[in-house]
């Protein structure tokens, strides 16, 4: 819907949409609540003498703020009351028997402890209480005095979101119990030993995620009155794949490592005959990223009850990720200026974007595009335990009237009306898959679920997609949720040809069955290889299954009478290329195939046109066009040499180099038409990167990173940056040409070669990536990156 598009800057018809502006920026202001002094009288400090333990210094305030951090718990600590006393002989003595209090809370919450260890997140930095729902977990205290299970009580409190309530879920009393059972929240005291306890407490599979303060109370039997005591340190629940009965349960241990533990992948973009792929840092586990994710499901609007739902949590998350309606993670940009932020193909990481968008109270990050929005949805889903990767369609559709169709509209003169063809086809784009149950949907659609955090079209009021089921999308359904018919088009609508009448009606001309949804990737589990899911979005292209889904979508969209009788089709036209395609800085050669599949000659004058193309399949502007009569005879098959030369593209490229050349002809002695559109783009050097010196935890190496300038011009303020997940923080260089003699810093002459040498000290043992990006104007998509095993001091 033309209304609800997303632009940037008000550009105008540049990359994706035309008009709008970027989102404002979020200033917040939070105040906080006086504090009193507390007096302490004569009891009080007798008290203090008597049991010193019950009368550690707690914080009495709970410090609303505008940032997440594990520091304070949601609950003041009120202050015990003093003993009773009486004057007998001269003495002081209790009137009672000590009230049962607690001294102090340990939620074994160390990298090393038990805790982190069984419930998979010991790989997360520091000593916060990170634990998974559905999964017992250990505490310890100690009390002021021996635990009688004949005269004491005691239970816990955990408290999460702005106004916790037991109806809610969010609000839990977990009591103590003799044995413990599954989905229910109970504690059983494990082991004792003098004034110390440790308790093993039970969470159901279906509690809410989040940030938990917890409250220990104590009290007798005698129906005195009770004494709480608050800890420290924060709960942090995530869901748990590990646990079958959590609706993110992944039944495949080598998945779960994939799709949840693994913190560096791979993402795929280019066209369907050159796909390329790059390095991407999730950085799930890094420092400051759990509580940027937290912080974002404190800004979004949901409340936190729904945050148990892991279906309720993806849609959320997909509408946060970008900023045009809620002023979530990162602003999309698709004009090619990015001068007032950061290019979308100069991150090779989630990490800085959303400690970022956190350290700054949440001001949307600039730029991004597709792939940069599926890495951050990868992150922040592996990061809160749901099972996901990020997954890239090519020659992916953008159905914008819901026909499940794409449709391309063209004049009497077979050219192309560009004010009509509104729907697109993007060379790549890039979602995100997640392993959930769907308990809202009919049996059978549980399993990989389609996630969409780019903004293209709204759903329900909001930019957010998914998440949708690949079985439904498979199978046509387009009537179940989420965006299950947006999801379909892009992976498996028919391009209609249409052509204008006299009467300035439409006439359906030409039927491509096979042009969308080609070679959908992501990355294999356990290797950097390239997976092709293709199979679990759509059927056989040209099975009988696949044309039955078709037309059991068709049937749901805004076109359902679309399908006309097939033509008789003994022409084909098709473009090839040789080995990778054309390069960066040379003439773009392709050859267009024309065969004839009859027994009798064929003639007719293909319409050739090439245009620059955003990766979105928005054009530009057109570099060429010309005519080329083709004449065949019986059974013939002609190849036709077709050249661009370097020139004539030279300074019209825009980001991913992409072009679109668009053949179409009618056959004269049939009146067939045939029609192709094959997108292409220049492919780039990469960046060599070669580690120097052994790779030891604590001790300085280097690695040298050499990039040749393929164009036969200079390349204008050159922009290295540097990432390693466990080797190095992600910075900028600007790089000096070291041969020939330099010309003014970060220039790089014509077909000139540029040498860094990054120094830097591993921090963390294991298989490590460096990852390099080059970013300039003139030249994008370059990019490489080094191997590293890092070895233990």
């Amino acid at each position: 819907m033309p209304g609800e598009r997303l632009a940037v800057r008000g550009t105008s018809e540049v990359g994706r949409f035309p008009g709008a502006a970027p989102p404002s920026r979020v200033e917040l202001t939070i105040h906080k609540d006086g504090e009193k002094k507390l007096e302490e009288g004569g009891c009080r400090r007798w008290f203090k003498k008597m049991c010193p333990c019950c009368c550690k210094r707690q914080s009495n305030t709970y410090d609303v703020t505008d940032k997440v951090e594990f520091v304070k718990p949601p609950a003041p600590t009120p202050t015990p009351e003093p003993a009773k006393l009486t004057v007998e002989n001269g003495e002081a003595k209790e009137m009672e028997e000590m009230k049962l209090s607690v001294c102090s809370v340990d939620l074994l919450s160390s990298k090393t402890d038990q805790n982190r260890k069984e419930h998979h997140t010991e790989l997360f930095q520091g000593d916060d209480m990170i634990i998974r729902r559905g999964q017992t977990f250990q505490i310890e205290m100690e009390l002021n005095r021996p635990f009688s299970a004949d005269s004491d009580k005691l239970h816990l409190d955990l408290k999460t979101g702005p106004l916790p309530l037991v109806s809610k879920g969010t609000h839990v009393i977990i009591p103590l119990v003799d044995h413990l059972e599954d989905e229910r929240w109970e504690a059983k005291i494990v082991e004792q030993n003098g004034n110390k306890i440790k308790l093993s407490v039970n969470s159901p599979a279906s509690a809410v995620i989040g940030l938990y303060g917890l409250t220990v109370t104590t009290s007798t039997s005698k129906g005195e009155a009770a004494n709480t005591y608050n800890s420290d340190k924060n709960i942090v629940m995530l869901f748990n794949p590990w646990c079958e009965e959590d609706a993110v349960f992944l039944d495949d241990e080598e998945e779960r490592k994939e799709y949840v533990l693994n913190d560096i992948g791979r993402i795929y973009y280019g066209t369907e005959k050159q796909i390329g792929a790059r390095t991407w840092n999730f950085g799930q586990f890094h420092e400051g990223v759990l509580e940027a994710c937290m912080f974002i499901l404190e800004k979004s609007d949901m409340p936190p009850s729904g945050r148990g739902d892991a279906v309720n949590v993806v849609r959320v998350l997909s509408a946060m990720v970008n900023a045009q309606d809620d002023f979530g993670v990162l602003v999309g940009n698709w004009s090619g200026d990015y001068s007032d932020g950061v290019s979308p193909s100069a991150w090779s990481s989630s990490v800085e974007i959303l400690r970022k968008y956190h350290s700054s109270n949440g001001t949307p990050v600039s730029y991004g595009q597709c792939w940069v929005f599926s890495g951050i949805t990868t992150t922040v889903l592996r990061c809160l335990g749901i099972p996901a990767r990020s997954v890239t369609n090519f020659q992916s559709a953008h159905d914008t009237d819901v026909s499940l169709t794409t449709d391309v509209y063209l004049d009497e003169d077979m050219e192309p009306i560009d004010y009509l063809n509104s729907d697109s086809v993007w060379n790549f784009h890039v979602w995100n898959d997640c392993w959930m149950a769907r308990q809202d949907l009919p049996p059978g659609h549980g399993g990989w679920q389609a996630v969409d955090s780019t903004p293209q079209e709204t759903s329900q009021g909001t930019f957010r997609c998914g998440p949708a089921s690949h079985n439904a999308i498979r199978s046509g359904q387009v009537y179940l949720k989420h965006d299950t018919p947006f999801v379909f088009a892009e992976v498996n609508s028919d391009k209609i040809f249409w052509q204008r009448n006299l009467d300035a009606g439409f006439t359906q001309i030409h039927c491509e069955k096979k042009a969308i949804g080609h070679h959908i990737s992501t990355k294999a589990v356990g290797s950097d290889e390239r997976a092709d899911i293709t199979h679990l979005y759509k059927y056989q292209e040209g099975s009988e299954e696949e044309r039955i889904a078709v037309e059991t979508a068709s049937r749901f969209g805004s076109k359902p009478d679309t399908y006309s009788t097939a033509l008789a089709e003994d022409v084909l036209v098709e473009v090839k290329m040789e080995g990778e395609g054309p390069r960066m800085g040379a003439d773009a050669k392709l050859s267009i195939v024309v065969k004839n599949l009859s027994s009798q000659p064929r003639r007719t004058t293909l319409h050739s046109q090439v245009a620059v193309m955003y990766y979105t399949g928005v054009l530009k502007g057109t570099i060429r066009k010309e005519q080329i009569p083709v004449e065949l005879l019986p059974n013939e098959e002609k190849t036709i040499d077709w050249v661009l030369p370097y020139q004539q593209y030279q300074n019209q490229l825009v980001d991913q180099a992409a072009l679109m050349l668009t053949l179409s002809g009618r056959v004269s002695e049939t009146q067939q038409v045939v029609a192709n559109q094959t997108t292409f783009r220049l492919r780039t050097p990469d960046l060599n990167i070669t580690p120097l010196g052994d790779a030891i935890v604590g001790k300085e190496m280097a690695a040298k990173i050499t990039f040749t300038n393929p164009l036969p011009r200079m390349l204008k303020g050159v922009v290295f940056r540097v990432e390693g997940l466990g080797l190095q923080k992600g910075h900028e260089t600007n790089i000096p040409l070291l041969f020939p003699p330099p010309p003014p810093l970060s220039d790089v002459g014509g077909h000139s070669t540029v040498t860094l040498t990054e120094h830097f000290v591993p921090t963390q043992p294991g298989p490590r990536k460096l990852v390099a990006c080059l970013d300039c104007k003139q030249l994008t998509q370059v990019h490489g990156v080094a191997d590293i095993v890092v070895l233990e001091n």
